[in-house]
């Protein structure tokens, strides 16, 4: 009984050092004052009135929505298909090329950035929106590949070779069949790819230009230039939206969990 409250305490108070930072910038965003800092003096709303002016905020978060947008629909598209083929294939070469495909989740973005600049800047892709979805895409489809290739190591290939003696082809087999029971991996994938565009921002710096700022990069403008407490606001309402993200996957799960076993049963 003792360990059990004991791993309960440990469990809260890694909760509290992981998220304490996230959350001690809430209170500051509703501060009177001018200046980041404690104790708060009074209370306002003018940091979120400020946070909701469409230049330069909104401009910057529509940016990075339509950014995010793109990401999301090829990263997704892009790691469902790699993730099926590396685990349909039993080549010998499939572990080198799931390494491969996963590298820019380990290569420093810095690394990443610079080397996508001087290829864009060949192919005229710098300072556009094109050259940002693309570059995301690289950066959201490695985790769209491991959500969904751990999806698909239950998946039950006996399922495809009834639908196919049906007569159905391999499209309308995996549309009517796997796409269904792995939904929860592509959904999940889908969320990594749109979060991990929403919050990038070495690469946008080296492939970005003035009209294609993202709100991260406008964060990083906003703190290096002058520190205005409208940052804070605007951090708040991405916490906020992150978390209705989580929540909205984890219900997505729960329900596509009791589906299952309803057909089982």
């Amino acid at each position: 009984m003792k360990l059990h409250h004991g791993l309960y305490i440990y469990g809260a108070a890694m909760m509290v050092f992981l998220v304490g930072p996230i959350l001690a910038i809430v209170p500051i965003s509703f501060s009177g004052s001018g200046f980041l800092s404690y104790p708060i003096s009074d209370l306002t709303l003018r940091w979120y009135a400020r946070a909701l002016q469409p230049v330069p905020w909104l401009t910057a978060l529509k940016n990075s929505l339509i950014v995010a947008s793109g990401t999301t629909v090829l990263a997704t598209v892009l790691g469902t298909l790699a993730a099926l083929g590396l685990t349909q294939s039993a080549s010998r070469a499939r572990s080198a090329l799931l390494a491969f495909i996963v590298s820019p989740m380990i290569v420093p973005s810095v690394v990443s950035g610079v080397g996508m600049f001087f290829l864009f800047a060949r192919m005229g892709l710098n300072a556009s929106y094109a050259g940002l979805i693309l570059a995301h895409t690289v950066l959201g489809t490695p985790f769209v590949v491991v959500t969904v290739a751990a999806t698909l190591q239950n998946f039950d290939r006996n399922l495809l070779r009834a639908a196919s003696s049906l007569g159905a082809s391999p499209v309308v087999a995996f549309f009517t069949v796997t796409l269904p029971i792995i939904s929860s991996g592509v959904i999940a994938g889908a969320l990594f790819a749109f979060v991990i565009s929403l919050d990038e921002i070495i690469v946008a710096l080296f492939i970005g230009g003035p009209a294609h700022r993202t709100l991260p990069r406008q964060m990083f403008d906003g703190i290096r230039d002058n520190i205005d407490p409208s940052i804070l606001a605007m951090s708040t309402l991405l916490i906020l939206a992150t978390v209705a993200l989580v929540l909205a996957l984890a219900f997505i799960s729960r329900v596509q969990s009791r589906l299952r076993s309803t057909v089982q049963e």
